[in-house]
């Protein structure tokens, strides 16, 4: 895949993230900076997010969000969702 494409794809599922809204703030997980990364690797696609603390009692329905909004994408094949908590959350990454 040529970087054109895979840049892309990328941008592809960032607005698919831009759909899971956090219900105990309201706003997108993707605007809130929830999102550190995201990874190709053929048709699989890795998001590597954090929450804003690490008992958040969202974590479930957030991270089965990110699964099925990036599976709406018709070239998707596995999806994964990586928790991560370094670097913490801060407001300033809010975007």
């Amino acid at each position: 895949m040529s970087a054109v494409d895979t840049n892309a794809r990328l941008n592809e599922v960032y607005r698919q993230l831009v759909k899971v809204i956090d219900p105990e703030v309201g706003a997108s997980i993707a605007k809130l900076g929830l999102i550190y990364d995201i990874l190709l690797e053929g048709d699989d696609v890795t998001v590597v997010m954090t929450l804003t603390t690490q008992g958040c009692p969202m974590e479930r329905a957030l991270t089965a969000g990110v699964e099925r909004v990036v599976r709406e994408l018709s070239w998707v094949g596995a999806v994964t969702v990586r928790l991560v908590w370094e670097p913490p959350w801060d407001p300033g990454m809010i975007r």
